[in-house]
């Protein structure tokens, strides 16, 4: 099967809401990103968790920043989430420093503080090490400036859209980073899955892998929102709780239908490889479809060693606020005058979703070559 050219568009929720342009990251502190912890550290063990901000570093290179000062390696250091870089991004690292007095915990943070380009907010021991996905989300304050539109106009248009992600969620997209200018990291993730392309490069590999994966799972929410799929469940879904992250397949819609209008659950968007649990009935023929359209087989997967999974499909925003410029005072003006033209805007996403899936509802415009939060 010839594989159609790659098309990483997306349909809008909001799209009968004019989108009020902008840009994005005038300077650092208009993206401000705080990890919300999944759990809080004890106050003993042999690992120092030190909760910091930073401003145009990179996670990897605060890592190893730390482990150059303490002379440790750098895999004993954790962290629970990538943050980019150019931002205002807090976070919590952990350091595996052994059993150390409350003293040392202190002069530690003060160290820490002293000798490195971060504020420190504080120092707490803990048991284990801190480890990718312990968290429960992140949240964000964004400016836009350079509005495509007046200030009220654009405040009214935000409070719209605002409102209608408020009442109906949005789809989980990826965000479009992954796939590169013209989705060209997409094209090469299909050239290693199909035509064996070899690469030595193993986690260059398996991104571009990966970002084939997002892809189709971009592709089965946008062709669910299409086919106005979005706002009901079809009969065989992978459902996902809320609450508890628990699973299950839809059999009688009439008794789950009232769940998902009242937000207790979701549809779940399908990430294929050889163990992706398949939905069944409608929704399996569904998610069948853009899995043979794509024209990858079982046997690729497993030759690539995807396992697979399943992606929360709706996504609910929390926390979401719209603020003008004249009411935000405590925004730095970006040469002392854009800022008299922006908005902020204030939300929480659960892990593994992108800011760039709702700022693009907003702003509707290009934001492929925004660095993302994961």
């Amino acid at each position: 099967m010839i594989h159609s050219p790659v098309d990483v568009k997306l349909p809008y929720i909001s799209a009968d809401v004019p989108g009020i342009g902008g840009a994005l990251r005038a300077i650092p502190e208009h993206f401000v990103v705080e990890e919300v912890a999944l759990y809080e550290p004890e106050g003993e063990g042999q690992h120092l968790y030190i909760n910091l901000t930073k401003v145009e570093l990179t996670t990897k290179e605060v890592q190893q920043q730390l482990a150059k000062l303490f002379q440790i390696d750098r895999n004993s250091i954790g962290f629970a989430g990538m943050k980019d870089k150019f931002a205002s991004t807090t976070q919590t690292f952990s350091l595996s420093l052994g059993h150390i007095s409350t003293d040392e915990v202190d002069q530690a943070a003060k160290r820490i503080q002293d000798e490195l380009p971060v504020t420190v907010h504080w120092a707490k021991r803990h048991k284990n090490k801190l480890k990718t996905g312990h968290l429960l989300g992140n949240r964000f304050r964004i400016v836009i400036t350079n509005l495509s539109q007046p200030l009220a106009k654009a405040q009214t248009n935000a409070q719209a859209i605002a409102t209608q992600l408020s009442q109906t969620g949005l789809p989980n997209y990826f965000g479009p980073q992954r796939f590169g200018i013209n989705g060209e990291n997409v094209a090469r993730g299909y050239d290693l899955l199909v035509n064996g392309r070899f690469i030595r490069d193993r986690w260059l590999r398996r991104f571009l892998v990966s970002s084939y994966q997002s892809y189709l799972c971009n592709r089965y929410l946008s062709e669910r929102v299409q086919m106005g799929a979005f706002q009901h469940l079809l009969a065989g879904d992978i459902a996902k709780k809320y609450e508890t992250g628990g699973i299950f397949t839809v059999e009688h819609l009439a008794d789950e239908q009232p769940r998902y209008e009242e937000y207790e659950i979701s549809f779940t968007a399908p990430l294929y490889g050889t163990k992706m649990r398949a939905a069944a009935d409608e929704s399996g023929d569904f998610e069948a479809k853009i899995l043979a359209e794509s024209g990858v087989t079982d046997s690729q997967w497993k030759k690539a060693k995807v396992d697979g999974s399943r992606r929360l499909g709706r996504l609910l925003v929390s926390d979401l606020a719209i603020k003008t410029s004249c009411e935000e005072k405590t925004i730095q003006p970006q040469q002392g005058k854009d800022d008299e033209d922006s908005l902020t805007i204030e939300f929480f996403l659960p892990k593994g979703a992108f800011a760039t899936t709702v700022l693009r509802e907003f702003m509707k415009n290009d934001l492929s070559n925004i660095p993302e939060t994961d």
